[in-house]
């Protein structure tokens, strides 16, 4: 058994760091293809039917889909659309790489708690308990990356709110400024960009502007777009001046950066206080008494 557990190991190890650097290769070079499709910019692959799905990721499509749920479907896209994945299977995939991540951790668990003398209550537990902490590694992992696209959204759409307020007031208009912003606010934020340029071409291909607008704070999940959107909205329903609009916007942005920094700044101590506790405090507790502690070992000795 420990002659065959290294082995398997091993493979495992290996095979999780390629699938890794797969799935960062093909999300990357596959993203904006698949976006583009899916509204008509281009045409789909003549030589591949099913083109939106790679081989790697057919056959955890097609393990997911016998799990899938029609009542959960669109939750389950849009969450997979906020975090950057808008293949029409990728919910079946996620699914599927849940099940995967599941049962390996069944076989590695049971591999470890069988040969051992535990009850087979404690063995079932930690069978299935590692098995449902492996599930969960697909759903955190979706999880951080939604975050992470919605902290850059956050950090850099001010600035983008600025140059469209910029552009607006001298004389551009809103969609002009829009291209024009999403071309500059590339070489910061990839994200923020992609999500102006999609928005620009729904607009160009029929869907109105307050449409095109809403789709973007659903695909991104963030506030602070949401709130965007629904200025730029009321500013074109009751025909008041875009940029007076996004002026204000822009100034209530900057408060509302302010104040989170201001935040980070007063939670900063309360942070700072477990790890002087658990690495700072030690220290000094043996610098100050390290001294006296071994005189008094001493004079006990001599006693």
């Amino acid at each position: 058994m420990d002659q065959l557990l290294v082995p398997f190991l091993v493979f495992i190890a290996v095979g999780a760091i390629g699938a890794a650097i797969l799935i960062g290769r093909s999300a990357r070079l596959q993203q904006m293809r698949l976006r583009m499709e899916e509204f008509g910019a281009i045409a789909p692959s003549i030589d591949d039917t099913d083109a939106q799905t790679p081989g790697f990721w057919k056959m955890f499509e097609q393990i997911g889909a016998k799990f899938a749920s029609k009542d959960n479907s669109a939750g389950m896209q849009q969450s997979m659309a906020q975090a950057g994945f808008f293949a029409p299977a990728a919910p079946s995939i996620y699914l599927g790489v849940r099940m995967i991540t599941l049962t390996v951790g069944l076989i590695v668990a049971a591999m470890f708690v069988l040969p051992t003398d535990l009850s087979t209550m404690i063995k079932l537990t930690i069978i299935f308990g590692a098995g449902w902490v492996m599930s969960l590694i697909p759903s955190l992992y979706v999880d951080i990356r939604r975050s992470q696209r919605a902290t850059q959204i956050r950090h850099h759409l001010p600035d983008a709110v600025d140059m469209l307020e910029i552009c607006v007031s001298a004389g551009m208009g809103l969609d002009m400024a829009w291209n024009a912003v999403a071309e500059e606010i590339r070489r910061v934020s990839p994200i923020l960009a992609d999500e102006m340029a999609l928005t620009n071409l729904e607009i160009h291909l029929g869907a109105g502007r307050a449409e095109a607008m809403r789709h973007m704070a659903d695909r991104t999940g963030s506030d602070d777009l949401n709130s965007l959107v629904s200025t730029l909205v009321q500013s074109e329903r009751f025909g008041t001046a875009v940029s007076d609009a996004l002026r204000t916007f822009a100034v209530s942005m900057r408060e509302i950066r302010q104040t989170r920094a201001a935040e980070s700044a007063e939670k900063m101590g309360i942070k700072m206080l477990f790890p002087m506790i658990a690495f700072i405090l030690p220290s000094i507790l043996i610098v100050m008494g390290g001294g006296a502690v071994i005189k008094i070992m001493d004079m006990f000795k001599s006693l």
